[in-house]
């Protein structure tokens, strides 16, 4: 059964094969929607139409002039009615008046032709039932998509699983944007609606805001620069406690949506905002997808490929952008659960799929050109977030980019000071980022550094920070002490100590290099290290 009955569709009803039909005029609106069926045989009969009715008439009202004829057919039409059919059968007409036929194309009525008489009320009857019957097959299949999404919220969905049933139920794709043009989801993607997601700012802002009846008709567009910019749209506001949260887009490309699929859209906006309202904070859910993504790609479940398809649809597009992996350890002073590394990308404007690791942040960001790395870096810096920064990849790389990050921000996080540190800096810093994951370098520091290590345990005043900055000014002894803040002779005294306890001699450069390598190593295993899942 057709979702709507139209003219041609209830022209094929059993009363009408009864007798011959013929079409005379308007035969390009037989696809209109029929509402009702209407019959009578006034000149007025105009006034009691409300638009879409098959209005049945022997044409006695029509009148008998070729004027009263042509204007009872406007009448007809400005009343928006769907089809006039007349029976020629003798009782006012023989056959079709030719100024009827010529009227009726003109201001494009159907006008249809019976040979025979039939019974109207039967008529009615078959079209009303047929009417009914569509009319129940709409609310149960509206009872059915109100309960799939109910049954999504039940699941603990929130607004993605929503889109990507609504993309499933329609056959269209579709965008969810905050009240900022901010995409959040995108579900059903099709190359032509990849190309509107890749210009979302212009879709959502200059063709919306500007020309906003334009996507809800279709595919006509009031200008060329417009028609360049549009794939044609309907969208629902997301209203949430009377206020707009966003919008959701129906991109149908100048399919026209059907009422029942309009009527989706509408249902899909509704359960978008229970879900919301069921959530303390909106992006605590969002936050969530994008953990779960960036775990997939950690543990090898999807390639990188995947990973930048999977972002899009949680309204992250990193397509056709150099990408770099960010991980970041926001300190014992600010929590991680603040969220630092994905509110600075988000203010900057760079697209990044963020997740919280544990005492981590990691984000794989896209970058609109090679040179903003460095603008990362600059902005994790200025913001006082230790930080480790990955080369730039393409995202079959991107499995090997977590790891570069996750060696650059564990030596970050053992600094002394706050810094962001790139993979390419490590140095000979890498191998001792692989020790500390085993027990090999476990082993190393407590073989150079035990003793010392053991005295410092006992006493008020440790020497492993003078050990630390005496190699760390390369072995020269007054530098080191200003860096200490301590007369030289007390460093001598100190630089004694530390020969003494360690059984080395300090004034030796290979002594220095394996020292430091112990001191290095024993500050990565105290700090954070980032869990492997």
């Amino acid at each position: 059964m057709a979702e709507v009955l139209t003219v041609r569709t209830a022209l094929e009803l059993e009363v009408f094969s009864r007798t011959t039909v013929r079409v005379y005029a308007g035969e390009r609106n037989l696809d209109r929607p029929v509402r009702w069926v209407h019959t009578g045989e006034i000149p007025d009969i105009h006034r009691f139409l409300t638009g879409q009715e098959m209005l049945l008439t022997a044409g006695l009202g029509m009148g008998a002039t070729e004027f009263e004829q042509r204007a009872f057919i406007r009448r007809l039409a400005d009343a928006h009615a769907a089809v006039l059919v007349i029976e020629l059968a003798g009782r006012m007409f023989d056959s079709m008046p030719e100024a009827v036929i010529e009227e009726a194309e003109a201001v494009g009525l159907p006008l249809v032709g019976l040979t025979d008489e039939i019974p109207f009320v039967e008529t009615s009857a078959q079209v009303h039932e047929v009417l009914v019957g569509m009319r129940l097959k709409q609310l149960i299949a509206e009872e059915v998509t109100s309960q799939a999404f109910m049954d999504l919220l039940l699941a603990d969905e929130d607004y993605v699983g929503v889109v990507r049933e609504l993309a499933r139920r329609t056959g269209h794709p579709v965008v969810l944007e905050d009240v900022a043009h901010q995409m959040l989801a995108y579900g059903g993607a099709t190359p032509e609606a990849d190309r509107v997601v890749d210009e979302w700012s212009a879709h959502s802002r200059a063709i919306h805001e500007r020309h906003p009846s334009l996507l809800a008709q279709g595919p006509e567009v009031p200008t060329a620069s417009a028609a360049s910019l549009v794939a044609p749209c309907a969208r629902q506001p997301v209203v949430l406690r009377g206020e707009s949260w966003g919008w959701l887009h129906l991109l149908h490309g100048g399919q026209r949506p059907s009422p029942p699929e309009l009527r989706t859209l509408e249902r899909a906006a509704a359960a978008i905002a229970i879900s919301l309202l069921s959530e303390r904070e909106s992006g605590a859910r969002a936050s969530q997808r994008q953990t779960a993504l960036l775990n997939r790609l950690l543990l090898g479940d999807i390639t990188g490929e995947r990973f930048v398809i999977l972002g899009l649809a949680l309204g992250q597009d990193l397509r056709g952008r150099d990408l770099i992996v960010v991980t970041a350890w926001a300190g014992d002073e600010e929590p991680v659960k603040d969220h630092v590394l994905a509110r600075l990308l988000q203010d900057a404007g760079w697209p990044a799929v963020v997740g919280d690791t544990g005492d981590f942040d990691v984000a794989v960001v896209g970058l609109p050109t090679r040179t903003d790395a460095g603008q990362v870096q600059t902005l994790l810096a200025d913001h006082g977030v230790r930080a480790g920064i990955s080369r730039i990849v393409e995202p079959a790389a991107l499995p090997l980019a977590l790891r570069q990050s996750r060696s650059a921000a564990s030596v970050a996080a053992a600094a002394s000071t706050t810094e962001v540190r790139h993979f390419d800096d490590l140095g000979a810093l890498r191998l001792l980022v692989a020790l500390s994951e085993g027990p090999e370098l476990r082993r190393y520091v407590e073989d150079e550094l035990g003793p010392l290590l053991e005295h410092d345990a006992l006493v008020k005043n440790p020497l492993l920070p003078t050990l630390r900055t005496f190699l760390d000014c390369g072995g020269n002894k007054a530098r080191a002490a200003e860096e200490l803040f301590i007369q030289r002779r007390t460093l001598y005294h100190r630089l004694d100590k530390l020969s003494e306890i360690l059984g080395l001699d300090l004034t030796q450069v290979s002594n220095q290099q394996r020292l430091q390598l112990a001191v290095r190593g024993h500050d990565l295993l105290r700090k954070p290290t980032l869990r492997r899942t």
